[in-house]
């Protein structure tokens, strides 16, 4: 099926493909990693907060979030029925690429980037404060060792965001939010792929979400970690589709992306 690009879509797509452009070049540039540093931190948190939201919509609760300096997560529930563990499991890498998709969709239809980060903001810090220090302080389940450096980066992620969203251009702050949804959208892809690999019967015993949902389902993590790639495909074909439909007749657009009118 032909997609057509919008013409009203046309701004915003080319600030996606330059940030896209960025995030691709970076990978090439040796020591860049530090200054994509902080996306992975972030997308460390929607992984892990992904697993806690589904946690407590299927009746669970979340003892522990932890995020490493090695941008790995862990988030410890309790443990629910078979479906609530395939949908916890399941949340970390789909969710990921959902809020990738979400900030997409958010650009497109025009919300400000300054309402997004500062929305980004008090998810960081949400997640850090309730799930990353309260509740392992007084869920006594010893899973203390991941505070320090989970509230240091919840805190600093959290701040940044509100700075840019506070004191950047409208045209900085929308970028900014673009970079910020190639990175969940890449990182969940590539991740993915890295989760698929390791669930092969030839790789090394690696714990993972697919293992997770092999172990509470019998079925070979492998075909878990395809399905979480079909649907992560899915959620950003359908993210696409919307981003290049064009708004309503009565839509006012976004200055700061507008094209000139013609004279």
């Amino acid at each position: 099926m032909r997609v057509n690009l919008s013409r009203d879509a046309r701004p915003q797509a080319m600030t996606l493909l330059v940030a896209a452009a960025i995030s691709v070049v970076l990978w090439f540039i040796p020591f860049a990693e530090i200054v994509t540093y902080p996306f992975r931190i972030f997308v460390t948190f929607i992984h892990e907060g992904g697993h806690a939201l589904a946690a407590l919509l299927t009746g669970n609760s979340v003892q522990s979030l932890s995020v490493a300096m090695n941008a790995s997560g862990e988030t410890y529930t309790t443990k629910g029925g078979l479906i609530s563990q395939v949908l916890v499991s399941s949340a970390g890498y789909v969710g990921s690429m959902a809020f990738g998709a979400l900030l997409l969709v958010l650009i497109r239809k025009a919300i400000a980037a300054r309402i997004v980060l500062l929305g980004s903001a008090i998810l960081v810090f949400g997640l850090t404060i309730i799930f990353g220090l309260f509740k392992p302080l007084f869920s006594w389940s010893g899973s203390w060792s991941g505070i320090p450096f989970t509230l240091l980066a919840g805190t600093l992620l959290a701040t940044g965001l509100i700075l840019i969203a506070r004191f950047a251009s409208a045209r900085v702050a929308t970028f900014f939010v673009s970079f910020l949804a190639v990175q969940c959208v890449l990182n969940a892809l590539f991740d993915l792929k890295t989760v698929f690999f390791l669930s092969s019967p030839f790789a090394p015993a690696v714990p993972t979400d697919a293992v997770n949902m092999a172990n509470a389902t019998g079925i070979p993590a492998i075909l878990w970690a395809g399905v979480w790639i079909l649907l992560a495909i899915g959620i950003l074909w359908f993210a696409m589709r919307l981003y290049v439909a064009g708004r309503d007749k009565g839509f006012q657009p976004d200055l700061p992306f507008e094209e000139s009118p013609t004279v």
